[in-house]
């Protein structure tokens, strides 16, 4: 496989199509105008060391020289293979509660935002792990499976919101077990799930499926977002907020002690997400204790650069302009490397 490393530098290209024309309309002027003083085959005969076509062999080696800078300037590349490489790291499932609730702003800017730039966070921290998504609210499903490609894991975290799911609740039992499927088989890798949420209104399951997974050697930690005074949904798109049947405001408030429960049954850890950078620090200081595996994936290896040929190429190119002389060379006047000075010196 072939590349040019610096592709823009190729636009120099196009110069060289305008240094030839130009160079071309100068000669015809400078012809031109010695035909104005004579006959041209005369002309020759009263200048017989000046030659006709050593000039323009210099310009085109020049010519070729300034073309094969700009190659130079791009950085030719090839030679590239796949190759497998030995990693280590984890494996981690980030179950995120995209429900309703989630949009309380308790936590600025809103819940939801706070837990999806805390992922982003964790994200761009991770160097060889792997990390997938799961968003749950009534019901539970794979935003993005496990993977080592943290761009796409950061382009479907920015499209995450509660429409992706109509369903309303919070099925953390659900996402836990999902989570739990969503590994590789490979063995000895350290694995955990982390489950976003802010607890309220939880269906049943959750501590037996977080006792489940532990019981499989997968780490469950909570981290719990909100406020315990709790604060309004507000309605997308209005001033107002959500409401009950009878018209009051509906207040959503941190459940943290079923998500204490939760964290304890799968032998991880909470923390409460805040206003701060604590919760991310402190989740991802306990990623870092966990077991790493060796992780093989293919990659490419480095090209290898091809410029050293083009700059010898360049480098004889130039030192054959140098030893090339306008003007013929006595020493040499019987060795007739152009035809049509040979026609000359006949003439003579």
């Amino acid at each position: 496989m072939f590349r040019f490393e610096e592709p823009t530098y190729l636009y120099l290209l196009l110069l060289l199509p305008f240094l030839a024309a130009f160079y071309l309309y100068s000669n015809y002027r400078r012809r031109k105008a010695i035909r104005k003083f004579g006959d041209p085959v005369l002309m020759a005969q009263l200048m017989p060391d000046v030659s006709k076509y050593r000039p323009d062999v210099k310009f085109w080696l020049v010519f070729a020289a300034i073309g094969l800078f700009a190659v130079l300037l791009a950085r030719p590349q090839f030679g590239s293979k796949l190759e497998t490489v030995k990693r280590q790291g984890v494996e981690v499932m980030i179950a995120l509660d995209i429900s309703n609730s989630m949009l309380a702003q308790d936590v600025q800017p809103s819940r939801l935002e706070k837990a999806k730039r805390l992922v982003a966070q964790l994200v761009d921290k991770m160097e060889n792990d792997k990390v997938g998504m799961i968003v749950f609210a009534g019901d539970a499903f794979t935003q993005l499976p496990i993977t080592s490609d943290y761009i796409s894991a950061k382009m479907f975290l920015e499209s995450i919101n509660p429409s992706l799911i109509s369903k309303q609740g919070t099925a953390i039992g659900a996402a836990i077990n999902l989570a739990t499927r969503s590994f590789t088989p490979q063995e000895g890798v350290g694995r955990a799930v982390i489950v976003i949420t802010d607890g309220e209104n939880h269906e049943g399951g959750a501590v037996a499926a977080a006792k489940a997974a532990a019981e499989k050697g997968i780490q469950v930690s909570v981290l719990g977002v909100g406020m315990p005074d709790g604060a309004p949904i507000p309605v997308e798109g209005t001033n107002d907020f959500r409401r009950d049947r009878d018209g009051n405001v509906v207040v959503t408030r941190l459940n943290e002690q079923m998500c204490q429960e939760i964290a304890q049954a799968g032998d991880g850890i909470y923390v409460r997400v805040d206003n701060s950078n604590a919760a991310q620090k402190v989740i991802a200081q306990e990623i870092n204790k966990m077991a790493k595996a060796d992780v093989e994936t293919q990659v490419y290896t480095e090209f290898n650069e091809q410029f050293q040929a083009v700059a010898w190429i360049i480098l004889l190119l130039l030192l054959a302009e140098m030893l090339i002389l306008e003007r013929k060379n006595p020493l040499f006047r019987n060795i007739h490397l152009f035809k049509k000075e040979e026609r000359y010196d006949d003439e003579k």
